[in-house]
């Protein structure tokens, strides 16, 4: 799989998938700009490299069709001020396509589709980990066409979710919470047979308690999942304790979801007091998907964090070892 090194950018046209999917307000601006800023110094190197960089990425999910709300007008307004570009200075050399998703044959994987966008480059750069466990055309299907590589961005990514499925520092210690049980339960077995232990959120839990059969009975080693001691809408104080003595003993942490409503500030304290207890631990820590990653920015406790990933279903999908339709088309599991 080639990476950015591997290249030379000189007047070509780079077709570069980003992930600039931000979440918006009623009046369409971006309320956390997390995802814009990463894109940023993959941009910045092909710029600096003579490229002509032509940008995609999708916004929500308009099924197929124009959104107008949905359109990555003001998106590219954000983008343009972080790289100091202005309209005119960006002309000929940057250039932001409209919302992939637009379009249904994007999110078929449409050959014609994947084939159209090539014709737009010379070199395709997937920089947008985040969505790399979808089949679509802008993320699997390009690479049919084109010389193709990761982006910083990407890289990065792939590197801290890779010390955690080889080799990871242990105690390896993974909390899973949100909600959706159903979605997560595969993740919780097959983490469960990486990590150590695996703490579940209460709102997961309580998810998993209203179920008529015991959802942990097929894993290997069920006795690796710790629910919570007491609370309701956040973890109280005996789970708060117990959690902080695994997380105090761990040398390697992945979190994804809060671990209680923290949409309300009173069920907040329990998602706080664990980020700031990694933060006081000496483990390598990564926290990631967007609920999560939004509150520990919110909160001003992303530095606590070793990094701070912007994937969420495809670290999940990652680390359970399944395989990313955007990674077996760079050629990362040796096809």
């Amino acid at each position: 799989m080639k990476r950015l090194q591997d290249f030379s950018f000189q007047d070509k046209r780079v077709l570069l998938r980003c992930d600039l999917n931000v979440p918006l307000d009623e009046k369409g601006n971006s309320t956390d700009d997390f995802r814009i800023t990463e894109a940023v110094p993959t941009i910045a190197y092909l710029l600096s490299h003579g490229a002509k960089v032509i940008l995609m990425s999708h916004l929500g999910d308009p099924g197929g069709k124009r959104v107008e709300s949905l359109a990555l007008g003001k998106v590219q307004e954000k983008l343009f001020a972080y790289l100091d570009y202005s309209q005119a200075k960006a002309k000929g050399k940057i250039l932001l396509l409209e919302n992939l998703r637009f379009h249904k044959e994007e999110e078929e994987n449409g050959k014609k589709f994947a084939k159209a966008l090539s014709k737009l480059g010379d070199i395709y750069i997937n920089d947008a980990f985040s969505v790399s466990h979808r089949n679509h055309a802008s993320v699997a299907g390009i690479a049919e066409f084109l010389p193709s590589a990761i982006g910083l961005l990407f890289e990065k990514e792939l590197a801290c979710l890779e010390r955690f499925r080889s080799n990871p520092q242990r105690p390896f210690l993974a909390i899973v919470g949100g909600k959706k049980a159903e979605n997560k339960l595969s993740f919780v077995k097959a983490i469960s047979e990486i990590a150590d232990s695996v703490l579940l959120g209460n709102l997961l839990s309580q998810e998993y308690a209203s179920s008529l059969t015991n959802p942990f009975s097929s894993f290997k080693n069920p006795l690796k999942v710790v629910l919570p001691l007491d609370g309701g809408f956040d973890i109280g104080p005996k789970t708060l304790t117990l959690f902080t003595r695994h997380v105090q003993e761990a040398k390697s942490i992945f979190w994804t979801g809060p671990l209680g409503q923290v949409e309300k500030e009173e069920y907040a304290k329990g998602s706080l007091a664990i980020a700031k207890a990694i933060g006081k631990s000496k483990a390598f820590s990564v926290a990631g998907g967007g609920d999560l990653v939004g509150f520990l920015r919110s909160h001003h406790v992303e530095d606590k964090f070793s990094y701070l990933s912007t994937a969420g279903g495809a670290a999940l999908a990652f680390l359970a070892g399944e395989k990313l339709p955007g990674l077996e088309a760079l050629g990362y599991y040796g096809n």
